[in-house]
């Protein structure tokens, strides 16, 4: 969705302890002129106030930057399921090391659409991790 509307192809969603979508959303950064508007970022938007968010589980395209790994961190999200880190390894250890679940599917598909993305948009992918 990000793609077709001019901005980055990455998206997020998180889901409650039992499987229920709780918000989902995508990077927006140019679309929206906000440089927070990362995908992990609208997803929780998106999910609203919840009482915790233990047990809860991220999943989006791209290792999250430092920025989305302190989100994680900050509310407690217990699970991240990353769908591709070769063309961006974020925070995702650092996470890893404190307590949090990580998943890293390696997803071809995932990897793909990235790096076509950055051979295309090289400007705007390195404005997008602070390049």
């Amino acid at each position: 969705m990000g793609l077709a509307e001019g901005g980055i192809p990455i998206g997020a969603a998180l889901y409650g302890a039992d499987g229920t979508l709780l918000g989902r959303g995508h990077n927006r950064r140019v679309q929206d002129g906000d440089p927070s508007a990362h995908g992990e970022t609208a997803a929780f938007r998106d999910a609203g106030r919840q009482r915790t968010y233990r047990g809860t589980t991220m999943v989006t395209t791209l290792s999250p930057c430092w920025y989305c790994s302190g989100l994680v961190r900050q509310f407690g999200i217990s699970r991240v399921v990353v769908g591709e880190a070769a063309t961006f390894h974020g925070g995702h250890d650092w996470l890893a090391e404190h307590g949090v679940q990580i998943v890293l599917l390696d997803d071809p598909e995932c990897t793909a659409l990235m790096r076509t993305f950055i051979k295309n948009n090289p400007a705007l992918w390195n404005e997008d991790i602070g390049e």
